[in-house]
C-alpha cells in the first residue's frame, strides 16, 4: 500500500474522465433520437448475449455478496466506523434511511409492487399450473428473492466499499479510489483508475436512465386512467419534461435540503398508500402473506440463491426475471453506492450492514406481502381480472390495482405524485453521484456541473423513451453493469486488502495458531 493513500488516490488527469463520459453518453443519446430502432436492436441483443454466457457467474457472485456482508457485520471489523473514530452520523437514522430507500429502488417498488407477484401468480416458472395456492406462495418466494437481501447487499457492498476509503481514509468519492489507494503509484495504475471511473459513470447514467423511463410510463398509465387522456408519445415528453425541471430545481437547492425534503416526502406518501391498503384490503391475509413470506423467503434462500432452472429447461425465465434483476443492481451499483457512500458517514460497518441491507430488505417483504398479496387475493378470492389487466400493460397494473380500493380515483392520483416523486428523487440522487465522479470525487460538486449531467440524463432518457418498450429500458443497463462487474470485483478485493490494515485485523494476525 502506498505510503501516502489519499494522495495516491487522487486522479492526476481530473478532467480526462468528464469529458470522455460526456462525449460517450452524448453519442448514445444522440443514437437514440436519430435512430432509436438501431439503438434497441443492439441493446437487446446485447443483454440476451450476457445472459446467455455469463448469467450463472452473476447468480453466483451476487449471491456471494450476501455471504460478504454477513462475514464482515458479524466480524470484529463491523465495530469499524466509516470515519474517525470519533465520528458521529450526519443524519438522523430515520432520514438516513428515507433517502437509502428513496434512491435506492422507491420507484421500482411502485412500478412492479402488484405487478410483479401477480404476474408470477399467472404464469409461474416451469410447468407449475398458474392461478393456484400454489402458485401465489411461489410467486411471492420469487418476487422476495428479486427484491431482498441480493438486492441490497449489491447496493451495501458497493457503498461499504466507498465509504470506508472516503471516511476511514479521507479519500476522493470517485470509484477507482480502491484501487488507487491499494495498488502501486504507476501509469497502469492512473489508467485503471479513469476507465473505472468512466466505466462507472456509464454505467450509472444507463442505469438511472432506464428506470427513468419505466417511472414515465407507469406516469402515463396513471394519467392515461385517472384524466382519461390518450398515452401519446408527447404526453410521455411532458411527463419527462416537468420530471426534468423538477430534479433540476431539487439538485440545485443542495443535498442537505432538496433531496432529504422529497426523501421524507416520499416515505410519507409510501406510509400512507401502505395504511390505506391495509385498512380497506384483506388486512389479515395481508399480515399472513407477509408473515409466511419471511418464513418461505429465508426456508428458499439457500436454494433459490444458486438455483438456474437449467435441468428444467427454464433458463429463459431465469434469464428474463431473476439474472435481468441481478444486473439492474449491479448496473445501479456505483450510483446507489455512493450516494449510499455520500450520506453513511459516521456509522458503524455493522451498523451500516443493518441499516443498508436488512431493514430495506425487510420494508420490500412487507411491501410486497401489502400489494401483491392483496393483487392475489383478488384473483383467488375477489371479482378477478387483475391478471388479464397486468397481462395486458404491466404500467397499468398498480392503477387497476387501486380500482378495487376504496376512493380509487384518490388513491391513484396520490400514486402517481408518488411515482413522480420518487423519478425526481432517483434523478436527483442520481444527478449528484455522477457530479461526484466527474469532479475528483468532491462530496459537494458544483451546480453547474449538476445542470449539466442532469440535461444530459434527461436526453438519454428521452432517446430510450422513444423506444416505449418497458424491456429496452431493462436492456440498456446491459451496456454499463457488464463492464462494471469487472471493477466492482476489483474494489471488493481492495477493501478488503485495506481492512487487513486495521488495528482489529492486525490483532486477529498476530493471535497464535
Amino acid at each position: 500500500m502506498s505510503s501516502n493513500p489519499a494522495a495516491a488516490a487522487k486522479p492526476r488527469n481530473p478532467r480526462t474522465v468528464v469529458v470522455i463520459s460526456f462525449i460517450l453518453v452524448l453519442a448514445f443519446g444522440v443514437w437514440g433520437l436519430v435512430s432509436p430502432d438501431s439503438m434497441t436492436s443492439v441493446s437487446v441483443g446485447l443483454m440476451n448475449f450476457v445472459l446467455e454466457s455469463v448469467g450463472w457467474f452473476y447468480l453466483a457472485l451476487c449471491s456471494g455478496f450476501i455471504v460478504l456482508a454477513a462475514a464482515l457485520a458479524l466480524s470484529p471489523y463491523g465495530k469499524i466506523r466509516l470515519g474517525p473514530d470519533d465520528a458521529r452520523p450526519d443524519f438522523t437514522t430515520s432520514s438516513w434511511i428515507a433517502m437509502l430507500f428513496a434512491g435506492g429502488m422507491g420507484a421500482g417498488l411502485v412500478f412492479w409492487g402488484v405487478a410483479e407477484p401477480v404476474t408470477h401468480f399467472a404464469h409461474p416458472p416451469g410447468d407449475a399450473q398458474g392461478q393456484t395456492a400454489a402458485s401465489a406462495r411461489l410467486a411471492m418466494v420469487l418476487t422476495n428473492l428479486h427484491w431482498g437481501l441480493h438486492a441490497w447487499s449489491i447496493y451495501g457492498v458497493c457503498a461499504l466499499v466507498l465509504a470506508y476509503f472516503i471516511f476511514r481514509r479521507g479519500m476522493p468519492g470517485m470509484i477507482s479510489t480502491p484501487m488507487r489507494a491499494t495498488l502501486p503509484p504507476s501509469a497502469a495504475t492512473r489508467n485503471l483508475g479513469i476507465v473505472s471511473d468512466v466505466i462507472a459513470v456509464f454505467a450509472v447514467v444507463f442505469g438511472l436512465a432506464g428506470s427513468l423511463v419505466m417511472g414515465v410510463l407507469q406516469v402515463r398509465a396513471g394519467v392515461t386512467e385517472v384524466f382519461g387522456l390518450q398515452p401519446t408519445t408527447a404526453l410521455s415528453v411532458f411527463i419527462l419534461a416537468l420530471m426534468a425541471a423538477a430534479f433540476m430545481i431539487s439538485t440545485s437547492s443542495g443535498l442537505d435540503k432538496g433531496m432529504k425534503l422529497l426523501s421524507n416526502l416520499n416515505m410519507l406518501l409510501v406510509m400512507v398508500l401502505l395504511a390505506v391498503v391495509l385498512v380497506f384490503g384483506p388486512t389479515a391475509y395481508i399480515m399472513e402473506a407477509f408473515v409466511n413470506g419471511i418464513g418461505d423467503y429465508f426456508s428458499a434462500l439457500p436454494a433459490y440463491a444458486f438455483r438456474l432452472l437449467s435441468y428444467e429447461n427454464q433458463m429463459d425465465w431465469t434469464n428474463n426475471w431473476t439474472l435481468t434483476y441481478l444486473i439492474w443492481w449491479v448496473a445501479w451499483g456505483p450510483f446507489v453506492g455512493i450516494f449510499i457512500a455520500r450520506i453513511s458517514r459516521g456509522r458503524t460497518i455493522r451498523e451500516f450492514c443493518l441499516g443498508v441491507i436488512v431493514v430495506p430488505s425487510i420494508f420490500s417483504l412487507f411491501w410486497f406481502a401489502a400489494l401483491g398479496s392483496t393483487g392475489i387475493w383478488v384473483e383467488l378470492n375477489g371479482s378477478g381480472g387483475l391478471a388479464a389487466l397486468v397481462t395486458e400493460d404491466v404500467a397499468k397494473a398498480l392503477f387497476a390495482f387501486l380500482d378495487y380500493m376504496p376512493a380509487g380515483i384518490l388513491l391513484a392520483s396520490m400514486a402517481i405524485v408518488l411515482i413522480f416523486l420518487f423519478l425526481v428523487t432517483s434523478a436527483d440522487s442520481g444527478t449528484f453521484v455522477i457530479s461526484m465522479m466527474t469532479s475528483e470525487g468532491t462530496l459537494n460538486p458544483k451546480t453547474a456541473l449538476k445542470l449539466a449531467w442532469g440535461a444530459t440524463i434527461s436526453l438519454l432518457t428521452l432517446a430510450i423513451l422513444l423506444s416505449g418498450s418497458v424491456e429496452v429500458a431493462k436492456a440498456m443497463a446491459a451496456f454499463g453493469a457488464v463492464p462494471f462487474t469487472v471493477i466492482l470485483v476489483l474494489q471488493i478485493v481492495s477493501f478488503l486488502r485495506a481492512l487487513r490494515e486495521e488495528p482489529v485485523g492486525k490483532r486477529a494476525q498476530e493471535q497464535p495458531a
